[in-house]
């Protein structure tokens, strides 16, 4: 009898589900503004206004320097989002960034050469018009469509078919290597109308303004930093909704995904075509701020570098892999300067490190030594007393 009213007791405890997370917590937000407060308005103080004699200067070449660095981040959490929350490891991203940049690299190209002229280095080769492929380069409308179009596009080709064929696991990953040095060769000639070996370089203008000055440089700066703090919170939704949850489970067991009713091609297509245009977009940013765009960043080794990014920073959390990007880009700076020679061996040894004792990576360590100096919370009564009607009613 006892057990009996115990069993019907805990048959009638209310199940409370847990409440929908805001997408930021108030931390979070307040992070977010300081942010967005830095990249709008103490940035373009500290270069445009602060004297260069003033130790609060911010020179040009670090603006230059943390422009890129903000775009090598949004690649990072582009795969973030395709590895760290889908369990797809992707070799070939390199390939969107540098399409990205390609058809922004068409456009300024354009621009340079001035109105029904040919590209410079078209003139050189003895081109007589532009290939048919270039008849939109001209328009900045166009070319905003075509930098997440173009992208998208052979993302969502090479995507349909790879995942309709159930590639998984590192033959994917090798698939994507394959694909990108593919079209790095591709890209190297010179009859494919991209410039060949060279590219495209000596940008003069974007929408009839100078690139060269100071408030070009700024507002580009801007610009990038603007756009990653948007995708950020776009990501941040993603893998919040529903949608994410699936990515997750889809990582975790996709088999059990299926048996449950999902199929998993379209959520991991319609993933790896957003963060293919995300990494598009960032090629498109670098382009006008580095001033060239080549086959080069297509090889192989660059995909495999944001991959390296996403890992020291930590999949799986958003901030990890910008964290990751700014880290290992500003050692790169500086140890490509202080000592060129062993950059490589520095690489190689943090992600064999990462691997081995931080599979988290930075941002998984960081919240591990959190945990440890937090106490762990009491236990109120009132759980305590559903946790023993839960016993109680499985052991009656």
């Amino acid at each position: 009898m006892n057990a009996s009213t115990t069993l019907k007791s805990s048959v009638f405890v209310p199940v409370e589900l847990p409440d929908r997370k805001p997408l930021l917590s108030k931390a979070g937000w307040s992070a977010f503004m300081v942010a967005l407060i830095v990249v709008c308005a103490v940035a373009p103080v500290l270069n445009l206004w602060v004297p260069e004699g003033s130790a609060l200067h911010l020179s040009d070449y670090a603006v230059r320097l943390l422009g890129k660095i903000m775009c090598f981040a949004i690649c990072a959490l582009a795969m973030d989002l395709i590895w760290g929350y889908t369990g797809i490891l992707s070799l070939g991203h390199g390939l969107f960034f540098a399409l990205g940049g390609y058809v922004m690299g068409m456009y300024l190209s354009r621009q340079s050469a001035g109105p029904d002229a040919l590209p410079a280095f078209m003139t050189f080769l003895a081109w007589k018009e532009l290939p048919w492929f270039w008849a939109l380069s001209d328009s900045f409308i166009a070319t905003f469509i075509l930098i997440f179009a173009v992208p998208g596009l052979v993302a969502f080709v090479f995507g349909w078919f790879a995942f309709r064929s159930r590639i998984k696991g590192v033959y994917f990953s090798i698939i994507t290597q394959a694909l990108t040095y593919a079209a790095m060769l591709l890209f190297f000639r010179n009859e494919t109308g991209f410039g060949g070996n060279n590219g495209f370089t000596d940008f003069k203008s974007i929408l009839g303004m100078p690139l060269a000055t100071q408030e070009m440089r700024m507002a580009l700066f801007v610009i990038t930093g603007c756009t990653l703090l948007g995708f950020f919170l776009l990501a941040r939704w993603l893998v919040r909704s529903k949608f994410g949850r699936v990515l997750q489970a889809i990582r975790d067991a996709e088999s059990r995904v299926m048996f449950s009713g999902y199929s998993p091609l379209p959520y991991k297509l319609t993933i790896w075509v957003i963060s293919a245009m995300m990494c598009g977009v960032a090629g498109a940013l670098y382009v006008p701020q580095v001033g060239i765009i080549n086959p080069v960043e297509m090889s192989p080794a660059n995909s495999i570098e944001i991959a390296v990014w996403t890992a020291v920073g930590g999949r799986a959390s958003l901030i990890g892999p910008i964290v990751g990007a700014f880290a290992v880009n500003g050692a790169k700076s500086w140890l490509t300067v202080a000592a060129p020679e062993i950059w490589l061996y520095f690489l190689g040894a943090l992600f064999i490190a990462v691997t081995l004792w931080m599979p988290d990576g930075i941002v998984g360590l960081v919240r591990k030594l959190r945990r440890k100096k937090t106490p762990a919370a009491p236990v109120t009564a009132t759980e305590a007393n559903q946790t023993s009607v839960r016993k109680e009613g499985g052991a009656a």
